[in-house]
């Protein structure tokens, strides 16, 4: 039976903006996918989105990578959810997480909750020397000389993700550590142990909305977690979201496992959100930037070479030259003519943030708005929402125009 999808896509494609305030200073105009339509990796993607909203049978799995704007979470919870609002009866698993606020001082999305009352050390990509070997999260937290317990909470009430297969990710010295889990009080085992991939496999009886993953370190002994994934064997569309405050692209170059660990994802799209941090400064070397992105190209084509790539331009923003004191940050408008022109290099696509934003200067209407923050960097929780919803906006369009490219009798 065919997904009643057209309709359904072009009322939650309008409703994405309406919900909320129409503001004049954003070009609504601008809000769609950019890419070439002989693109074979595109249409591939679409293909099979399209299918799998048609027979329910198969995966399609999304992972959006990016600064603090991904580990804000808003942005991509918004995301994820009108997409699989659009489709209640495609949810797939909830994908990779990390559990950030594990550590002291470091934010956690707020479609789960993370619990831990023992202290744990912090590892992040953005430092050049890594304590710890790093996978495709970019971060990892350690436990260090005693039992300690991570707390995780699936905390979104709109959407089901109850999980039966839980992953951690992690690594302990001579492999002499190994979690188990708490559920209702139940102490759990790994069904197997993966050492090569790092991988903690536990395959439950039934589905689970919170449990507790207890690492018992003893006096001299240590473990890292790098990440969590939760499966729910469902087929649908899973959206995962990786995000390191502060991280630029030389920073995820640097994960050793970066492959590894996004081969067990197998993405059919990876939407890239990095530049902002690369950006910044007063020398910023486009070339350079340009190189960097292709070779993180290249490194999720080692785990999925059929993967489709959607770049998000930098938002527009502001330097801060003294207190309370910002001039604009010309290097917006420079990043977004490369990603276009990484678009024709990869056979990828272009979300145009920054023209949507209204381009340079932009900001200031923003913050004015209470869209945006005082730094003139990072959005408001209900900018990231509106962000959120524009680009959600555009990817639904996107497929509902594919759709009737692809069959004009419907």
């Amino acid at each position: 039976m065919k997904h009643p999808s057209l309709i359904l896509f072009l009322l939650l494609s309008l409703a994405g903006a309406a919900r909320g305030q129409e503001y004049d200073f954003i070009h609504y105009d601008s809000n769609r996918i950019h890419y070439d339509s002989a693109s074979p990796a595109m249409q591939a993607f679409f293909e099979r989105w399209q299918r799998i909203v048609e027979t329910g049978s198969g995966n399609l799995n999304i992972v959006h990578i990016g600064g603090s704007h991904v580990q804000a979470g808003s942005l991509s919870n918004t995301v994820r959810c009108r997409l699989l609002q659009a489709f209640p009866d495609r949810v797939g698993p909830r994908g990779m997480i990390f559990p950030y606020s594990a550590a002291a001082r470091c934010n956690n999305p707020a479609d789960y909750r993370i619990h831990c009352r023992e202290r744990m050390i912090l590892t992040r990509c953005v430092s050049k020397d890594h304590a710890y070997p790093l996978g495709l999260c970019g971060i990892a937290v350690t436990a260090v000389d005693t039992l300690t317990t991570v707390q995780v909470i699936l905390n979104e009430p709109r959407v089901d993700y109850a999980t039966n297969r839980i992953v951690v990710l992690g690594q302990s010295d001579n492999d002499v550590v190994v979690p188990t889990l708490s559920i209702d009080g139940l102490s759990l085992q790994p069904s197997y142990v993966a050492w090569q991939s790092d991988r903690f496999v536990f395959n439950l009886s039934h589905p689970v909305d919170s449990f507790d993953i207890v690492i018992p370190c003893q006096p001299g002994q240590q473990f890292t977690l790098t990440g969590i994934y939760l499966d729910n064997r469902r087929s649908g569309i899973t959206f995962s979201s990786i995000g390191v405050n502060g991280a630029a692209l030389p920073d995820y170059l640097r994960c050793r496992h970066f492959v590894r660990d996004l081969r067990m994802l197998h993405p059919d799209l990876v939407v890239f959100g990095i530049g902002i941090n690369d950006a910044s400064g007063p020398n910023f070397d486009t070339a350079l930037f340009r190189r960097n992105y292709l070779a993180l190209v290249d490194s999720v084509r080692a785990a999925n070479p059929d993967c489709a790539f959607l770049f998000i331009t930098n938002n527009d923003s502001f330097r801060k030259t003294g207190r309370r004191r910002y001039t604009v940050n010309p290097n917006g408008a420079l990043a977004r003519e490369v990603f276009y022109r990484l678009a024709r290099d990869v056979d990828g696509a272009v979300w145009d943030q920054f023209a949507i934003m209204g381009g340079l200067r932009s900001m200031d209407r923003w913050r004015q708005a209470k869209l945006a923050q005082t730094d003139r960097v990072h959005f408001t929780p209900a900018g990231y929402r509106l962000v959120g919803n524009l680009l959600a906006d555009a990817l639904l369009q996107q497929l509902n125009t594919y759709t009737h490219r692809a069959d004009p009798a419907r």
